[in-house]
């Protein structure tokens, strides 16, 4: 006899990033308001100062770089950008062209230098100062 099996929802990615952070912010918000094509569960870690915890980060590291955890597997920086553009309408073309294209380590080297200066001035181990500019 055969059982009906439901079709299992994919697991959430979830997005760690710098809230804090105005370009950052605006850039999440964007994405923000696309329909993935799988649940995205988005975490602002410059609001919830433990969240990293919960994913096994220390703040300073999830800090330091743009975080996507898709299951046990965790991604960063442009990798990171990716895996979320693959979740993403039209966006997941993008992804799709970078692999194919073997890109990323272009972007990875660019990601690299906006990550070393983002926070330049605006953060030290206490905290984060938020700019309204």
């Amino acid at each position: 006899m055969f059982r009906r099996t439901e079709p299992t929802a994919p697991r959430a990615l979830h997005v760690l990033y710098d809230g804090g952070c105005p370009l950052c912010r605006r850039e999440i918000a964007i994405y923000r308001r696309l329909r993935p094509r799988r649940p995205v569960q988005w975490v602002d870690i410059d609001a919830d100062r433990k969240a990293p915890m919960r994913y096994g980060l220390s703040r300073p590291e999830a800090m330091a770089r743009f975080h996507v955890i898709d299951g046990d597997r965790v991604d960063t920086g442009a990798a990171a950008f990716v895996t979320l553009w693959g979740a993403l309408p039209v966006w997941r073309y993008l992804a799709a062209g970078v692999r194919a294209l073997r890109l990323l380590p272009v972007l990875e080297w660019g990601y690299g230098w906006f990550a070393r200066h983002r926070t330049r001035g605006r953060c030290t181990d206490e905290g984060c100062r938020v700019s309204e500019h």
